[in-house]
This record gives C-alpha cells, structure tokens and sequence, in this order.
C-alpha cells in the first residue's frame, strides 16, 4: 500500500474486507502501525481475534504467516529445520566427489536445505508479512521467553550459519484464550486489546454483513438468542463464529423464524459440551421467553 496509514485508512480498509469493527479496534490496529509494536489481543474464543489479522493481511495485499502455538512447540516447529533426508541424500551422492569434509558441511548446512518456519519467514521475506501467532497461552513459557528475544532484535541465530537479520519488519498480532497468563515481560512488549462477546446491535450487523440474504427477522431472533445463552453459566460459551455457523445453516433450510423444534435440532450448531447441550436443553422455554418469541414454540 502505497499511501501513509492513517486511522481513517484502517477503517476504509477493514470496510472494504466486510470485518465489522468498532473504535477500540482500529486505533489498536492504527498505534501497532505507528508505532511498529506487536499488537497482543485477548478475549474469549471465537469473538473474532484471528480474523483481524486476515483482514490486515487482505487489506495490505500481503501474506498472512500463522503460527499456531500448543504446548510442546519448539524452535523446529517455529523458526527453522534442516532438512536431514535431503541432506543424507547429498552427501550419499557425494561420496566419490573427492570433496573435502569441510567443503560437505558448507554445503549442507546452506539454504538450499534449511526448511524456514513461521517466524523465520516472516522476517526473511522482502516485503512486511503479517505473523499472526495464534493463542500463544497455550505454548510454553519457555518458548513465550524466546519470542520475546526475537521481537526485540529482529534477527534470529542459526549455529551452523549464523545470524540472520530481518529483511523487513513483519506486522505481527498475538492472540490469547487466557488459558494461562502471559508473561508481564510480553503485555510491556505489546500493544494491548481486549474483544468481548459483541453487543446486540454488533452481533447483528456482523450477521447482516457476512449474510446480506438472510431474513431480517430470522437474524434478530438468533442475535437476540445468543445474548441470552451468553448469560447462562456453560462452560463454552458461543462465540461470533457460532452464531454465524447457526445463521448460515438456518439461512441454508430457507428458515425465517425460530421456534422449538428447529432450536432443539440444531443446538448442536452452537453448542459444543454436553453438558452444555443439556442445560440449555432444560431451560429453552425460559430463553425463549427473554427472547420474546414464545408463541413461536411448537
């Protein structure tokens, strides 16, 4: 993108990519350019955290490197990996070439056999990427630690080759579950925001722009819905996503309103814990009562 960003910029752009935002959200997004610090969002699952590093990747007609983080995940996975088939396969191909030791070292521990992960990637490109790492509460404290050394200098350390220098500053934006608290370390290093479940009127809007089809009513009903399921204490609250899955399959069987019987058979959709399944299952008349929509049921 050739013009400066600016905060007007960002929300044109988001626009443009159908990503239903507020003001919080752009003016994160705005201060990570400005000021070239990761941007660290937390919120529950399924709010939307993940897609705002889509759409900056859409908007600024780059790649999005992602890096999923679970527990266990090491340098191999995230940075870099010698490709030791290849490399066994040169130097049994070389065996009568009469080259030195010396001279077969060099030439496997090059680039042409060094496999580049995610983080590797995303600073050897030529241009800025966006490195979305992705629920980084669940990768281990250790590696937590050894991000944070890259984010400060940029540049990653390969024994057999040396220190590579970022080619180009990657746009990067952390998220977290909070299934464990990230370090005090990390949140200094990071721009901050938190997403919560949306609104009503928020919720709505996002099912009106991903389905600009649906019945108007129909989206009321389960925007309405889903606020109050949010109330109950599940233990998986749905997120945007599921009510999203929930519109479109509704939307998909020609459904204009909600009643029980179509509630009950597809609660599945939003639901994801039996447990869960069953205590919404006992209360469905009460919610429909919040909801406005009794004399729909049966």
């Amino acid at each position: 993108m050739q013009e400066p960003i600016t905060k007007d910029s960002i929300s044109k752009l988001m626009s443009e990519q159908d990503y239903v935002f507020d003001d919080s959200i752009v003016m994160s997004v705005y201060l990570s350019f400005l000021l070239q610090k990761p941007l660290l969002v937390e919120g529950p699952a399924g709010v939307g955290k993940t897609e705002i590093a889509k759409v900056i990747a859409k908007a600024l007609d780059t790649n999005l490197i992602r890096l999923q983080c679970y527990e266990g995940l090491d340098a191999s996975q995230a940075i870099y990996e010698w490709n030791y088939q290849k490399q066994l396969l040169f130097l049994k191909m070389q065996e009568a070439s009469g080259q030195s030791y010396s001279e077969k070292e060099e030439h496997i521990f090059s680039d042409e056999f060094l496999m580049k992960r995610a983080l590797l990637q995303s600073i050897l490109a030529d241009k800025p990427q966006v490195l979305l790492v992705d629920e980084m509460d669940r990768a281990d404290e250790e590696f937590e630690s050894f991000f944070l050394e890259l984010l400060s200098d940029w540049q990653i350390t390969i024994p057999e080759i040396g220190t590579l220098k970022a080619k180009s500053i990657p746009v990067v934006l952390i998220t977290s579950n909070r299934t464990r608290e990230l370090s005090e370390a990390m949140r200094r290093r990071c721009l901050y925001l938190w997403i919560d479940y949306p609104s009503f009127e928020k919720e709505l809007k996002i099912v009106q722009t991903k389905l600009p089809k649906i019945n108007e009513e129909l989206a009321i009903e389960i925007c309405k819905f889903m606020k109050e399921v949010r109330q109950m204490k599940l233990e998986k609250l749905p997120g945007v996503a599921e009510t999203l899955d929930w519109a479109t399959a509704l939307s998909a069987m020609h459904i204009d309103h909600l009643d029980q019987k179509t509630v009950e058979s597809t609660l599945g959709v939003i639901i994801k814990d039996w447990q869960d399944l069953r205590e919404t299952q006992l209360s469905l008349s009460e919610l429909f009562e919040k909801v406005g929509i009794i004399s729909k049921v049966g």
